[in-house]
């Protein structure tokens, strides 16, 4: 296994020659092998992995393919996957394709999670049957080398490892599953832990899938990789976890009343850029607020906007407490809305947020108060008038959503504190 974490970043070329080396030393000739790999909504080197995965495969094995695993989120477009590829990854040794959630065709159900189990995982939050589908390509290759960087992650604590399987190319059960269980727990709970009843979840799952697999997770701090594990995928991932919260975690000795969250240009929607809300709620105070500012998005989710316009953004129990009226949506959906909006509670039929979330966005005001949250013209918001004040309680975190922060003293929002 290589386990490579210097005290240092690890240069792109140091990076290619030793992953070169090690995946040359694996007896693969004569196999189809399947490399599923992120979209482009998470950073890191990802045109050097292709470009160094196609060349140290690509002529030993009988069939090299890369699956995007994009969950739910819409396919990358050809100019996307160029960016995200490297410019000439049509003319590796490799076949590219993207997993598509919503077609049944390409899934195949390789076992079921009991009801009985599933209350075990959740520990009581959830008692059903949970159907267990993947792409059935994986199922069709030899070896399937699962691919990512592992950060602090809202639905199951840290991101990577077979997390690449579920939801990353599974059926929608498996997604509406994982996301509400998430949810349900609460994103202060969840963010930031290695041991989770989601990941505990996803690695059942995993224990369906007989293809043999490969892990090669890395560390990254911002654009920088900080470290790369590649072997067995639970012992890749949990290294690189360990690793990762060293490197992506920032401990606060304060709560801020006031925090600017600064979505990167990787996030296209409120989907995605819902993570500037994840990773900064646990520094938040009560009755304070956060600006996703991202003047560069326009819709809220393509996949899932319909949805999103029809439920609107509500804490947890708005949800739990209505549920013959919101059974019917898509559970991811519903975790999704609550992550955004945070904790809080609903009592008597009154809701009460812990934290107003405002956008400042391209989103319009109309469908911001729509969907029940905050609005804030572009125009008036001057990123650079909110740094150096966090003696004032104000904070500025540009490029957010995979740096998680955390208070130094422990202390965790609580619904039930509220």
């Amino acid at each position: 296994m290589l386990a490579f974490a210097p005290d240092r970043v690890i240069a792109e070329e140091e990076l290619e020659e030793r992953l070169r080396e090690e995946l040359e030393k694996l007896s693969l000739r004569g196999e189809r092998v399947l490399v599923i790999v992120p979209d482009d909504t998470r950073t890191l080197p990802m045109s050097t992995l292709f470009r160094t995965i196609a060349t140290a495969l690509g002529p030993k094995v009988r069939e090299l393919t890369f699956m995007i695993a994009l969950g739910t989120h819409p396919p990358l477009s050809t100019e996307q996957l160029r960016a995200h590829l490297g410019p000439d990854w049509e003319r590796q040794n490799a076949t590219v394709v993207q997993h598509t959630w919503q077609d049944a065709s390409t899934l195949a159900q390789v076992g079921r999670i009991s009801r009985e189990k599933m209350r075990a995982i959740s520990g009581g939050l959830l008692a059903q049957d949970v159907p267990v589908q993947i792409n059935g390509e994986v199922l069709a290759h030899d070896l399937c080398l699962l691919v990512g960087p592992v950060f602090p992650h809202e639905v199951v604590g840290f991101s990577g490892g077979h997390k690449y399987l579920f939801p990353g190319v599974s059926g929608p059960d498996m997604v509406h599953a994982s996301h509400w269980l998430g949810a349900l727990i609460t994103n202060p709970k969840v963010n930031g832990h290695q041991d989770t009843p989601v990941r505990d979840l996803i690695e059942q799952a995993a224990e369906f899938v007989r293809t043999p697999r490969l892990g090669l997770s890395l560390v990254m701090q911002g654009d920088a990789v900080r470290g790369v594990f590649l072997g067995e995928v639970r012992e890749a991932w949990r290294n690189a976890a360990e690793h990762s919260a060293q490197v992506n975690i920032t401990w606060s000795e304060r709560s801020y009343r006031e925090v600017l969250s600064m979505a990167p240009s990787m996030y296209r929607d409120l989907w995605t850029a819902g993570k500037c809300m994840y990773k900064l709620e646990p520094v938040i105070e009560d009755g304070g607020r956060l600006v996703i500012y991202a003047p560069h998005i326009r819709e809220i989710s393509e996949t899932h906007g319909t949805w999103l316009q029809e439920v609107g953004y509500h804490v947890r129990d708005y949800f739990v407490e209505q549920w013959s009226t919101f059974a019917h949506v898509p559970w991811a959906v519903l975790a999704h809305a609550t992550h955004v909006k945070g904790i809080g509670t609903f009592k008597e039929g009154v809701e009460r947020p812990r934290v107003e979330v405002v956008l400042a966005t391209g989103i319009p005001q109309e469908l911001c108060r729509r969907v029940n949250l905050g609005f804030m013209q572009t125009s008036v918001v001057d990123p650079t008038a909110y740094g150096g004040r966090e003696d004032e309680g104000v904070l500025v975190v540009p490029n957010a959503g995979e740096t998680l922060w955390r208070r130094s003293d422990g202390r965790v929002p609580d619904i039930d504190q509220l």
